[in-house]
């Protein structure tokens, strides 16, 4: 990763990167298809409602699986095979701890947390239902999502993907058997999530435990080392809070959403399922991003830092506009497959049309975001988030919405939020860079 020609070795590391979230993506548009299909109105609206909630509580986390993989990258690119040790049995003990608390949080907040963002009282109960099961899954979510930021961290892409490619399809059968054969409803879709990721987290560990190298797991050596920690936090925290922020901005939107009723709250849960595509894929360069930066980095290559982040920004942006364009395109038969309900229908592909073009900026600024974590800036990226992006979208829907009071008004609130932050990213990138030369990283 520190030693050109990289654009190459970028689409090497990020296309089964980008299979691998697609893969993982597919657990819930497999929920969300299957209760669509044949369950009714009442549980895609209770699944679909559930997800920005699941987010603002399991992206701290994921962040922090962020900050491991920077972490364990950087001391790879410097060849130093104890702080690569230390800094791996750290997060893995880091995820188990994690995952338990999130556990309980999440399984006894369900019901109060739902009532907070207002969920109808038609759908609040499957809803609840379906999301403290989700939650019971959370310590195997967290455990699988920490080992593959290590395995990435070493370069190994493919065995993240073949991991989710047998889950997923494991995850897909059961929900169809739950669901149909079995009558289960919003639990038939929620429990074969739970075992999949359970599947997923132990062949990954598995895998850690077998690998050659300072990577290598061996579960009597996990322990916390502080400096360790306080690196993986140094990065995570902010990285996770960041993201926390977006889903707090996202279950606003989400509340006023549900406003609109259970049609409207089906629609855009169909709706919205693509972006998630877009978004996977052009998060896989991301992360792909982070990682050459943090090992060049790591290697004192800086010269190699601003051919890396343009290499990525053009994939991004390519990536996103052929998958929005086809998104575009295909709206009617895309949400055809998560809903018959015409109401349900004319809402999600209203939605797409909207989103589609735009989306290209959110892939730019989270382009932008990782780049500068690569870099060892954490807290900055969470500033700007909190200030533009998270900012502007509750300014839009607390005091500009209630001028146009429609779906469509309440949309705008994305592209905005997106373009903008992007461009302050890129500023801030290029401030930065400048000090990289004389000063190697600025913590």
């Amino acid at each position: 990763m520190t030693q050109g020609p990289f654009f190459k070795k970028i689409m090497v590391f990020a296309v089964p990167l980008m299979f691998t979230g697609l893969l993982q993506l597919l657990y819930h548009s497999a929920d969300i298809a299957v209760v669509g299909r044949f369950v009714g109105k009442e549980a895609l609206a209770a699944v679909g409602s559930t997800g920005s909630l699941v987010n603002l509580f399991v992206n701290l986390f994921i962040g922090m699986s962020m900050g491991s993989g920077v972490i364990t990258a950087k001391h790879i690119g410097e060849r130093d095979g104890k702080k690569t040790h230390d800094s791996v049995h750290t997060a893995l003990l880091l995820s188990v701890v994690s995952g338990f608390v999130l556990c309980v949080l999440g399984f006894f907040g369900s019901t109060q947390m739902l009532k907070l963002m207002k969920v109808p009282s038609d759908v609040i109960d499957l809803a609840t239902l379906y999301l403290r099961l989700c939650f019971l899954g959370a310590p195997a979510l967290l455990i699988y999502n920490f080992s593959a930021s290590v395995i990435r961290a070493t370069g190994d892409t493919k065995s993240p993907f073949i991991i989710l490619s047998t889950t997923g399809l494991v995850n897909v059968f059961l929900n169809l058997f739950f669901v149909i054969v079995l009558k289960m409803g919003v639990a038939g879709v929620a429990i074969p999530t739970v075992i999949s990721q359970t599947l997923a987290a132990i062949a990954a560990v598995i895998y850690l435990c077998r690998v050659e190298g300072d990577c290598r797991l061996k579960l009597r050596e996990l322990g916390f080392n502080k400096k360790e920690l306080l690196a993986i936090m140094r990065i995570g925290i902010p990285a996770g809070l960041q993201n926390i922020l977006f889903s707090v901005s996202n279950i606003i939107i989400q509340s006023n959403v549900n406003s609109f009723g259970s049609a409207a709250m089906a629609g855009i849960a169909a709706g919205s399922n693509f972006d998630g595509y877009i978004y996977t894929c052009t998060n896989a360069v991301a992360q792909t991003t982070m990682t050459f930066t943090s090992q060049n980095i790591g290697a004192k290559k800086y010269e190699n830092v601003g051919r890396v982040y343009r290499i990525c920004l053009l994939c991004a942006a390519i990536t996103a506009i052929t998958i929005e364009t086809a998104g575009f395109i295909l709206s009617e038969p895309i949400t055809g497959i998560f809903t018959k309900d015409p109401a349900v229908a004319e809402i999600a592909v209203q939605r797409m049309r909207f989103i589609m073009p735009f989306f290209v900026f959110c892939s730019l600024m989270d382009v932008g975001g990782c780049q500068l974590r690569g870099m060892g800036r954490s807290v900055e990226p969470m500033l700007i988030s909190l200030l533009l992006a998270c900012g502007l979208r509750i300014i839009w829907v607390f005091f500009v919405l209630p001028l146009n009071r429609t779906l469509i008004f309440l949309y705008w609130s994305y592209p905005l939020s997106w373009g903008v932050t992007f461009f302050v990213l890129l500023l801030f990138y290029f401030f930065v860079k400048k000090k990289l030369p004389d000063k190697g990283i600025v913590s």
